[in-house]
């Protein structure tokens, strides 16, 4: 699923969750919104406290990874790669479950 087909179905269920009449255009611009507002909310949040927990989804965080040495993988030399911090997700039971049941 992408960003559009994911606008559209979260358009599609704020309607219906909420009892509005929205046109099927409407419903990817109502769940484009949407979208945009959580991953806007997400990322305020990791930047802010470093982890945002939803219920039934998960919790995404920030990991710190160390500096260490690599190699390049052409010429084979050593080299440094710096300390970085990086968005991680752990999901939550009811995710899991769901998942597992495909």
């Amino acid at each position: 699923m992408n960003k559009t087909e994911l606008a559209v179905r979260a358009g599609e269920l704020l309607a219906e969750s909420t009892g509005l009449k929205v046109t099927k255009s409407g419903n990817g611009l109502t769940g484009l919104k949407a979208v945009e507002a959580v991953t806007k909310a997400l990322t305020e949040g990791l930047l802010a406290e470093g982890k945002v927990s939803i219920p039934e989804l998960g919790t995404f965080s920030v990991k710190e990874r160390a500096a260490r040495v690599g190699r390049n993988p052409s010429t084979g030399e050593a080299m440094e790669i710096p300390a970085s911090k990086a968005a991680k997700f752990k999901p939550g039971e009811a995710l899991k479950k769901a998942v597992k049941s495909l």
